[in-house]
Order: C-alpha cells, then sequence, then structure tokens
C-alpha cells in the first residue's frame, strides 16, 4: 500500500465541507462543555472546601465515581443507557433555529461531568495554595466569607489555575474523538468515515492528526496570553515564551523571586 501523497495534500489544504463541519464542531462541543464544566468544577470544588458535612461527602463521592470511571464508559450511559433504562432520552432540540442532535447534548453533558471533577480538584489545590492568613486578615476588617474569597482569594487563586486548566482543555479536545462512539459527526468520526469510502487511512488520519495538532497549537498560544495578563497584573515575571513549551525548552532561570523574612535582631535594651 503506498502513501498517496497527492491526496494528503489535498485533504490537508482543501478539506470537504463535511470536514470542515466536523472540525467546527469539535471546537464548538470542546468550547461549551469546558465553560460548563468551569461552572459545575468551582460548584464542586467548593462543596468539598465546605464546613457542611453534606456537601464535602457528596462532593467527594461525585470526584470518585467521575474520576475512576472511563469517559468512554460514561458516555455510553448517559446517552443509550439512561435512555434504555426509562431514566431519560436526549432528544433532538431546536434552539434559536439551530438543530441541536441528542447525540451532541448527551456529548456535552458528559464531558462537561468528566472535565469538572478534575477541574474541582484543580479549584481546591488552588485556593488552598493561597495563604489562609490572607483569608483571616480581610475576616478581620469586616469582609463577609464570600465577599473575601471573592475580592481576595479568587483573584490570587486563578493565576495559579490557568495552567492546568489550560492543560485540561488541551486534552478535552483530543478526547472528543471517542464522541464517535455515540455517533456524533465530530472531526475524528468524519475522518473515519472518509477512510471508508476511499481506503486512504493513513493520508486520512495523519490529515486529523495535524489538524488535532493545529487546534492544541492555537489553545497554546491563547493560554500563554492569558498567563501572561495575569502575570503582569500580579507584577511577576512573564510566562515560557510558547516556542518554549512546544519543543519543551525549559529556561533554569527562577521564574518567581521567594522573599524569605528576615529576623529582626532584638532592640539592645
Amino acid at each position: 500500500m503506498n502513501f498517496d501523497w497527492s491526496y494528503f495534500w489535498e485533504s490537508l489544504l482543501t478539506p470537504s465541507p463535511q470536514f470542515l463541519k466536523g472540525l467546527a464542531l469539535t471546537i464548538i462541543i470542546s468550547v461549551i462543555a469546558m465553560s460548563l464544566a468551569l461552572v459545575l468544577g468551582l460548584i464542586v470544588g467548593l462543596m468539598g472546601r465546605s464546613k457542611l458535612l453534606p456537601f464535602q461527602l457528596f462532593a467527594s463521592l461525585y470526584i470518585w465515581v467521575i474520576r475512576g470511571t472511563p469517559l468512554l464508559v460514561q458516555l455510553v450511559i448517559i446517552y443509550t443507557g439512561f435512555a434504555a433504562a426509562g431514566l431519560f432520552r436526549f432528544e433532538d432540540t431546536d434552539i434559536f433555529g439551530a438543530l441541536i442532535k441528542g447525540a451532541v447534548q448527551a456529548a456535552i453533558v458528559g464531558l462537561m461531568l468528566n472535565e469538572s471533577a478534575y477541574i474541582s480538584e484543580i479549584v481546591r489545590s488552588g485556593l488552598e495554595s493561597v495563604d489562609r492568613g490572607q483569608n483571616e486578615a480581610a475576616l478581620s476588617l469586616g469582609m463577609t466569607p464570600m465577599h473575601a474569597m471573592r475580592r481576595i482569594i479568587v483573584p490570587q487563586a486563578i493565576r495559579i489555575m490557568v495552567p492546568p486548566l489550560g492543560n485540561s482543555f488541551n486534552g478535552l479536545m483530543k478526547s472528543t474523538s471517542i464522541l464517535s462512539i455515540i455517533g456524533v459527526s465530530e472531526m475524528f468520526q468524519v475522518g473515519s468515515t472518509m477512510s471508508a469510502a476511499t481506503f486512504k487511512v493513513f493520508e486520512i488520519y495523519m490529515v486529523v492528526a495535524l489538524y488535532y495538532l493545529l487546534l492544541t497549537t492555537v489553545w497554546t498560544f491563547i493560554q500563554t496570553a492569558i498567563e501572561n495578563t495575569l502575570n503582569v497584573r500580579a507584577g511577576l515575571p512573564p510566562a515560557e515564551p510558547v516556542y518554549k513549551r512546544l519543543f519543551g525548552i525549559r529556561s533554569r532561570k527562577q521564574q518567581t523571586t521567594t522573599t524569605t523574612p528576615a529576623l529582626q535582631p532584638a532592640d539592645a535594651v
């Protein structure tokens, strides 16, 4: 079997409308699922930090179940398992003139639930990285716990949470390739259909891989811009340049300056 270079370049540079629709659907599902997962992950993360035992138990159980089961199994249960059990069925819905298929809805819900469990842990670790003394100082100034969380703790924690959240979104985009199991016509499934019709298996999958690489590379630029913006606001050096991230070049230069409290000698009496 010879590699058809002409077909490869044609598919890469002038992709078919069907392939572009799959690419657009991949981006849309990723962005919507990540946005919803951020909200749900924040709620679950805060529940895990709550002083109320039922909230703590619910957050722990949710994270344990979601992180302990494969995404593929979760998608099948959500889309076909619930319908077979008569609990819930995702139906095609018309929203603002756009037909949203039931499989797409199930895909967004499945990705959102799966990703939110990981995001809740990122939120928890980010909030706990902020010195407790700052929260106590805010409360001593008369702030309510919610006000202190919103004005003091969260702005500092966000800068710490952005890198792992960016990696989560990177992984979520690639995870959309398994949505074909429930019939979502995203980029990978369109590529599979094209390869089955033309028998150009390697050519098509090389094109699919390069487009996934393009998506994650674009996101790397966006993530770096977000990190630089937050670092500038915090008065810190900029994040690693994109080319260093892409090619694994890490500077030995210390990015942050840590200050060690100096012990003040006692005044001579």
